[in-house]
């Protein structure tokens, strides 16, 4: 896997990483990371460890790295210049690579030109002529080393997804492989480097298949056997277009952030395009690394679905003890300021017996605390749940009974004990017990559906209730003892 740190590890990145270590892993082979740091302008040290983290987090463990040095270092390519230098010096001996003194100003005006004829873009080869380039060199103009392609034949390669793949060479322009800073550009190092690593499969996105047959013909030229290629299809939003931000996709880490589960995520990510199975969608990283095969990659682009995501993520979450989903939603209880960060023992239990309530409907840990916070705070009151159940006639002198039985505490303060009470109340009134359970459920949590009713009360214990009961006496019709 070879990221440039020039920003975030994003969804389309992950799954050419996730591809790269599910096929090492299955052949028993060596998962290289490999920083691609030459462009000095965009590259950071934060965006690397960035991206390293992302890797960690996901399960990418390599085995070759900027901090797992092996006996082909250093992986980052700014370190690795010497290299590049021996090989460019081999190319121009042999006239393969020449310098170029052409401004950008002047290719800009000669792509303008090729447009209006209806031509793609390649460059005019100006700078193969000699003269020309002493010409150009006189004027001290900055210089960059361009690769010879050859005029004539074709180039290809049997991609290990897409089959025979074939490029006219005459289509192919002379492409720079050295800046006018100095600094290779990624085709030429990534050549260079896969040959110094001992590289024997490049898996990576199909927006670089336009770079293979120039590599290709940089391998040839310097003696080098080319790798197996494998180009992954795009990964596509709902709409079929690129995946970007704008499909609701986001930073690996962002997931991270938002409560998923590095397990889920991973597992999703590898069905992008792959699957093991028709009739399987949830399986541990270890069984898809026995199971991958590189020709099963699909050559058509993978949807992204993000509500899919969060299924597979609420399927994980479900696998968790409810000893370990407290201790993974406790941040974030702790962050939206439900639990505080020093809690005791007594508000650690209150969490714990808060979060069990609603445990089941979270599909993230982020969404934990959105479920449980009315039963830490206040509750907010529906108005179509107060129109419905709080406004009527038989609600106050309910209310007024239950106060009353729930004052006195005979009743046990358990889940059963509370249902017995309260159906014990509406028989008393000559009600069915829906019209006190539903208005009740309304006091105590301002919304009409949540969590066992019963089973809410006991958590919220007896002076929560009593307190929410007496705050919505605010809602009820006037007239009488119980709204006065």
């Amino acid at each position: 896997m070879a990221p440039s740190p020039t920003g975030a590890f994003h969804v389309g990145l992950s799954r050419t990483a996730l591809f790269n270590w599910l096929f090492a892993r299955h052949h028993r082979g060596v998962f290289i990371l490999r920083v691609e740091d030459t462009d000095r302008e965009r590259s950071s040290d934060d965006w690397m460890r960035e991206n390293m983290e992302a890797m960690r987090w996901l399960g990418l463990d390599w085995d070759e790295g900027p901090d797992r040095e092996g006996p082909y270092g250093p992986y980052r390519q700014s370190l690795r210049m010497g290299g590049y230098q021996a090989a460019l010096d081999r190319l121009l001996a042999a006239d393969l690579a020449y310098p170029c003194y052409c401004t950008p100003a002047e290719l800009e005006t000669h792509r303008k030109e090729m447009q209006l004829v209806g031509k793609p873009w390649k460059y005019n080869g100006r700078c193969r002529d000699p003269h020309a380039r002493a010409r150009l060199k006189a004027e001290g103009r900055p210089e960059v080393i361009r690769f010879k392609m050859p005029d004539e034949g074709t180039t290809g390669w049997r991609d290990e997804i897409r089959g025979t793949i074939e490029f006219d060479n005459a289509v192919l322009d002379d492409l720079v492989i050295r800046k006018s800073d100095g600094m290779p550009t990624y085709n030429f190092a990534a050549v260079v480097d896969d040959h110094a690593m001992a590289v024997t499969h490049v898996i990576r996105g199909d927006d670089h298949i336009s770079n293979t047959p120039r590599q290709i013909q940089m391998y040839r030229a310097l003696g080098y056997e080319p790798p197996a290629f494998a180009h992954l299809p795009m990964v596509l939003g709902m709409d079929k277009t690129k995946l970007s931000s704008r499909h609701g996709a986001l930073p690996i880490l962002e997931y991270r952030n938002r409560g998923y589960l590095p397990g889920a995520v991973f597992n999703y990510i590898a069905l992008l395009g792959w699957g093991p199975s028709a009739d399987e969608e949830i399986f541990p990283k270890e069984e898809l690394a026995r199971r991958f095969e590189l020709g099963q990659v699909g050559k058509g682009g993978s949807v992204f679905d993000p509500e899919k995501l969060l299924w597979m993520n609420g399927q994980y979450l479900h696998k968790l003890s409810p000893e370990e989903f407290f201790a993974q939603a406790l941040p974030f209880l702790t962050e939206a300021s439900l639990v505080p960060a020093n809690a005791d023992a007594a508000a650690l239990d209150y969490a714990r017996q808060a979060v069990e309530l609603e445990r089941e409907k979270a599909r993230s840990l982020g969404e934990v605390p959105g479920l449980v916070d009315f039963i830490f705070r206040d509750p907010a009151y529906d108005p179509v749940a107060v129109e419905k159940w709080l406004a009527k006639d038989w609600v106050p002198a309910a209310f007024d009974r239950l106060e009353s039985e729930l004052r006195n505490g005979k009743a046990a303060w358990t889940a059963e004990g509370l249902e017995q009470l309260v159906r014990g109340c509406a028989e008393s009134l000559g009600l069915s017990a829906s019209k006190i359970i539903h208005p009740l459920r309304v006091a105590v949590s301002g919304r009409t559906a949540g969590p066992s009713l019963f089973h809410l009360l006991e958590v919220l214990g007896r002076e929560r209730v009593l307190q929410r009961l007496h705050d919505s006496r605010r809602f009820l019709i006037p007239g009488g003892a119980a709204s006065a």
